[in-house]
């Protein structure tokens, strides 16, 4: 094709390539179940560090809590049914585990916080407590935890830091610090030194990129920007292809850059608790997002190609991300840091996507191939992209195969 040619794209009624893929995209829905942290016969001290106090929680199984007090708690008990058995639990905690530090000992005080979890294995009681003591957070605990083993020698109990910012841990429910046996007769050390500023902006950086990658629809909603990238919309609704790489990749790292501006602004006033939306809108308002730029693919709905949808939209995904950083347990502290790490991640990792999609699109803009990229790429977004709309503003939950036998059924 001559390189000033036009080409306009055109939906071919018989070519099956187009009318299944999207079936495709809708196969990325599934991913794999989270496992459990705890299993049947163990229990758990969790640490959480703040630059000026420490927190935890103290999780036993109902069946290993029985075992030591028989106190006849059962599976599945709610809250305000724990809570008149909370003070017996807590004397007999209060004997089990003891923490001290070059500061002294730190009596624990036990809070409101109950704990209930039901897991694979069971059902999981526990309290949240503060420690005293602590003008300063040491850097170390010297921790000694012994419960079940009088009724039970096969238990064993384990430390773990759920959180400390300068470390660069949150949300921790996997690394094991300590671990406890019948016959452990001294305190065991948790090193709380090895902390810094850069450990708790690399953490947030990781966290950044990391939920780019597993967040499938900022991924699409990014594609149906890139989708576009590499031609040109004529006046007569054809698309002529790009003619050179350099100033195509920096105009999309240009749209880009103005979606990361957008969801920075609201991220930064949703972290800092001055505006807030609920998560279904906001959910919702995402899915609605990627709809709208892929359907701007098949017929204009702005004039500026890109730069509005980015900012606009980007607005609504800074929300999403705002609920992200209260699922990796931030409690407030180094906000500016974290905002800063995590947006730098979300960026950097924008850019690694961009490096592997832009240079194939670019390589194929000639081709009839990249026709039904854009052509049918942009349509199966649309779908899945409402689809997901309808669960998330509804909030119900429609099951895939419907959709796909379906769609089955139009298209045989």
């Amino acid at each position: 094709m001559h390189t000033t040619a036009l080409f306009s794209i055109r939906l071919l009624p018989g070519n099956k390539l187009v009318k299944w893929a999207w079936l495709v995209i809708v196969c990325l829905f599934f991913v794999p179940p989270r496992a459990d942290a705890h299993v049947a016969n163990q229990s758990y001290v969790y640490f959480r560090i703040l630059q000026d106090s420490i927190h935890g929680s103290v999780q036993l199984t109902v069946a290993d809590v029985n075992k030591a007090l028989d106190l006849g708690l059962v599976n599945g008990m709610t809250e305000a049914e724990l809570r008149p058995y909370m003070p017996a639990l807590q004397d007999y905690l209060r004997e089990r585990l003891e923490i001290s530090s070059v500061l002294g000992a730190h009596p624990i005080t036990f809070t409101d916080e109950i704990i209930t979890l039901e897991l694979r294995n069971g059902y999981v009681v526990g309290n949240g407590f503060t420690l005293g003591n602590t003008p300063s957070v040491p850097d170390a605990l010297n921790v000694r935890f012994n419960p079940i083993y009088d009724v039970d020698p096969t238990h064993r109990t384990f430390a773990l830091i759920e959180y400390n910012w300068k470390a660069g841990i949150h949300d921790n429910e996997s690394m094991i610090s300590l671990r406890f046996a019948p016959g452990d007769d001294g305190p065991k050390v948790l090193d709380l030194s090895d902390v810094s500023i850069w450990k708790g902006v690399w953490a947030m950086i990781v966290s950044g990129m990391y939920h780019i990658y597993i967040g499938l629809d900022h991924i699409l909603f990014l594609i149906a920007l890139l989708l576009p990238a590499v031609v040109h919309r004529t006046e007569g609704g054809g698309w002529r292809p790009v003619e050179r790489f350099r100033p195509a990749f920096l105009y999309v790292l240009k749209i880009v850059t103005f979606f990361t501006i957008a969801h920075t602004i609201t991220l930064s006033l949703a972290a800092l608790g001055l505006v807030s939306l609920p998560g279904y809108l906001v959910e919702s308002l995402i899915a609605l997002s990627i709809a709208l730029a892929a359907a701007h693919n098949l017929r204009p709905l702005f004039q500026n190609d890109g730069m509005i949808i980015a900012f606009v939209f980007g607005l609504f995904h800074g929300f999403g991300f705002a609920s992200v950083l209260g699922e990796v347990g931030l409690r407030g502290e180094f906000m500016t840091w974290s905002l800063l790490g995590f947006n730098v991640g979300v960026e950097l990792a924008q850019v690694l996507i961009i490096c592997l999609v832009f240079p194939l699109l670019f390589f194929l803009r000639r081709t009839w191939l990249y026709r039904y990229l854009l052509y049918g790429g942009s349509i199966g977004l649309i779908v899945i992209a409402m689809y997901w709309f309808v669960e998330r503003f509804f909030e119900v939950n429609i099951p895939v195969y419907w959709i796909v036998e379906g769609v089955k059924g139009i298209f045989q």
